[in-house]
């Protein structure tokens, strides 16, 4: 259930947009959202949109136990985005063994049911 600090973030993702919160005050970038900057403890911000673009720095598969909706073998990737956030996500449509640390990764995002989406990554 989206709360009061990431509902912007989870709206973005039903409309196909992946939105990161950008500090009024000093200007930075952070994910996963949050009430205050890390930075400089500002509360000002306002959601951006991110290009979508990054690389994968480090991903598991899960095998036990396996959560409601998703096949086994799926993959829980780490991504750096290009603008500096990193990002937790499922990476898709790369066999396991395709997988490697740095590499390129776009976001896509699938209606898994109505009005309601997840944002994943695959290889571009």
């Amino acid at each position: 259930m989206p709360g009061p600090d990431d509902a912007f973030f989870w709206e973005g993702v039903n409309r196909s947009q992946l939105l990161l919160q950008h500090c009024l005050d000093c200007g930075a970038l952070r994910h996963p959202p949050g009430p205050m900057c890390p930075a400089c403890r500002s509360t000002r911000w306002e959601a951006r949109p991110a290009s979508g673009r990054g690389r994968l720095l480090s991903y598991v598969i899960p095998h036990e136990p396996l959560l409601p909706g998703f096949e086994p073998g799926y993959v829980v990737g780490l991504v750096e985005l290009d603008e500096g956030p990193r990002i937790v996500s499922n990476v898709v449509d790369v066999a396991p063994d395709d997988l490697r640390n740095g590499m390129a990764l776009a976001v896509s995002f699938e209606e898994i049911a109505p009005g309601l989406s997840l944002h994943r990554f695959r290889a571009p």
